[in-house]
């Protein structure tokens, strides 16, 4: 059971982020559809399941458009989850929550279940522990037992196998070994592969390039539900559109799209919870992912460390490193078990590579306990305050507009938009009023790189210039293509929407985790060429961005070595003043020696990238004041992506 130690452990979540094929019926009859990706990719074949038949609708064919032979089929998938035990998962990373409280993390759809966006129990398709069922739907699919045998096969003699893909964490080491022997007891076999998390994770490699059959990771929970490119059809990441969108089951389904579109075009909390419930159920009937369960975030630290503060909805811990101290010690050491690859954010995703470059970066706003706060900006800009406004302006025919079904368009007969009555209309060709965002970004003007030169204009203005730029390695550019104009100033710039484009989260800036809009645009690189003057496509291979990148945050990075740690050293130009502790060294440490390392005082933090939950051998070690123990309830939810299509 957990012990006295553990602090704040409520089972209370709020929001999720910070990453889809059929369209499954749900009544009888087959339902077929084609959908076109995107504007510049061919249509997609897609392949519909119900509970008895199967039909193929033959298209033009490109990148990722033959089914999975196997995952194509909504009973398999239906199988896999209900022979997945999620209380049995919990409970080898979590052996010291009891049943019900494992029960309280259990996940039914991309929401977690407490959250005000859940559609409900009662309104989605849950998939609770039945392996009867499960073998019934594998029979039914084809999947059959021989006497004797331990694994299914089908009329060709084929076995039910399938490679599950995940990072060598491990947290996922222990769950996925337990997932395996469940899938087992139904006769399917799991071949594991742990991949490092940088390849798993990188631009060019794992998730990025759909190189996948069952792909396991966590998506890391933010304060807004958001969604819209992990599950919209044109943000299935393929060769053709240049990788783009975190989409990486290749699931489209019409009406889900539609739904997790209008749910992040509305100012309106209802319509928002109407169309995330739309979204919900269409996601569950098609399972084109299998929800797992919320984490708990568990951290352990040096009992003497003051202002280390984790809070729930904040994705980074780093958000207040300028505070962290340990008194009479001018240097924390941060253990990590898993070491960037690089550490520019915008092609780089994950937990570690994000703490790390907040604390050189810094953070425009921060949301903790799920509450939006401004940091580096002087103060969020909201239709309270002043600094935003949703204006009434009139568009005409060829005008770039969201349509009423969440797409960036050209205005031209017959589209259909929401007027800024908020009603449906047809475009014909005369004016119609739309609404339209203007927001005003205003951050501190004393913010200064670590070099001592000034924030500058052309800072702001270059990191929307390669943050926008489609050869960037950026994975998402919704953002930058709704934004219809952009006007810079000193210090902030003001970012007027495309009509039409009513983004629930307006306030907030680029699509980069609350890190500040600012690229150094006088940086003089080691070939002589300015910052500002080096084409996007060569950005994530310079060593100024990648290895030691200029920020404006509370330290910078002195020192590398690649393998065994990261010394970073306080900024003498932070904006806030002098950083409480003079040195934060990140080292580079297996996770079997993490524990060790941290009683034995060698590591004076680990964070949840390294701990899978409370062990023994760190409550024993928190009852005996050795270290302290910190457990949050987390938005952090874990899942099994399903890859629909094959190259």
């Amino acid at each position: 059971m957990i012990s006295k130690p553990i602090q704040r452990l409520t089972p209370t979540f709020s929001l999720l982020a910070i990453a889809s094929l059929v369209l499954a019926a749900c009544a009888p009859q087959v339902v077929t559809q084609v959908v076109e990706v995107t504007k510049e990719v061919p249509v997609v074949q897609t392949q519909v399941v119900n509970q008895t038949q199967v039909v193929e609708v033959e298209v033009e064919k490109g990148a990722f458009t033959t089914p999975h032979p196997i995952l194509s089929d909504l009973r398999v998938r239906q199988a896999l989850a209900y022979c997945t035990n999620r209380s049995e998962l919990l409970q080898s990373v979590y052996p010291l929550l009891d049943e019900a409280a494992r029960a309280d993390l259990f996940m039914h759809t991309n929401i977690p279940r407490s959250h005000w966006a859940y559609a409900g129990d009662d309104k989605v398709t849950k998939f609770d522990f039945d392996p009867a069922k499960g073998g019934a739907l594998l029979d039914e699919a084809g999947w059959t037992l021989a006497e004797g045998a331990t694994f299914r096969t089908n009329a060709a003699g084929e076995e039910l196998s399938l490679k599950l893909t995940t990072t060598a964490a491990a947290f996922r080491q222990t769950w996925a070994a337990v997932w395996e022997a469940q899938m087992a007891n139904c006769g399917i076999r799991i071949l594991r592969l742990h991949v490092p998390a940088p390849w798993w994770f990188g631009d060019t490699t794992g998730l990025s390039r759909r190189d996948f059959e069952l792909g396991a990771y966590a998506w890391t929970g933010q304060a807004d539900p958001g969604g819209q490119t992990l599950y919209a059809c044109d943000q299935i990441p393929l060769p053709e559109n240049a990788w783009v969108g975190q989409n990486y089951m290749g699931w489209c389904n019409e009406v889900a799209d539609r739904a997790i579109k209008a749910a992040n075009n509305t100012l309106i909390k209802e319509e928002r919870i109407a169309e995330y419930t739309t979204f919900q159920q269409q996601f569950t009937q098609d399972l084109p992912s299998l929800p797992l369960f919320n984490r708990t975030d568990t951290y352990a630290i040096n009992p003497q460390l003051v202002g280390f503060e984790p809070r729930p909805g904040q994705a980074f811990v780093s958000y207040n490193a300028h505070e962290w101290e340990i008194p009479g010690r001018d240097t924390i050491v941060f253990g990590y078990t898993q070491e960037p690859a690089s550490m520019f954010t915008l092609v780089e995703s994950g937990k570690t590579v994000g703490i790390a470059s907040g604390m050189v970066q810094g953070f425009a706003w921060t949301s903790l306990d799920y509450d939006f706060a401004p940091s580096m900006l002087k103060q969020l800009p909201t239709l309270e305050n002043g600094l935003a406004q949703n204006v009434d302006v009139e568009v005409k025919e060829g005008d770039k507009v969201l349509d009423a079904t969440g797409k960036e368009v050209e205005l031209t007969a017959g589209v259909k938009v929401k007027n800024a009555a908020g009603e449906i209309v047809e475009f014909t060709g005369q004016p119609i009023t739309m609404k339209q965002l203007v927001t005003r970004f205003e951050f501190h003007e004393n913010l200064t790189w670590s070099d001592g030169t000034p924030v500058s204009q052309a800072d702001y203005e270059l990191k929307w210039k390669i943050d926008c730029d489609k050869t960037s390695g950026a994975t998402s550019f919704i953002t930058c293509d709704r934004t219809a104009k952009l006007e810079f100033f000193d210090n902030g710039y003001v970012q007027t929407a495309i009509p039409g484009a009513q983004s629930p989260i307006y306030f907030t800036n680029l699509d980069n985790n609350g890190q500040p809009d600012i690229y150094p645009a006088h940086l003089v690189l080691s070939d002589g060429r300015k910052l500002a003057d080096v084409p996007a496509a060569e950005w994530a291979t310079l060593p100024e961005i990648a290895e030691k990148p200029l920020g404006a945050g509370p330290y910078m990075v002195k020192e590398w070595v690649k393998g065994e740690k990261m010394v970073l050293e306080a900024n003498p130009y932070f904006y806030l003043g002098a950083p409480k502790t003079k040195t934060i060294v990140l080292s580079f440490i297996t996770a079997e020696n993490a524990e060790p390392q941290l009683i034995g005082g060698q590591v004076d933090i680990l964070d949840d990238s390294t701990l899978a939950g409370v062990t023994e051998t760190l409550n024993n070690a928190a009852n005996e004041g050795q270290i302290r123990l910190i457990v949050d309830a987390s938005a952090t939810w874990e899942h099994i992506d399903f890859n629909l299509f094959l190259p």
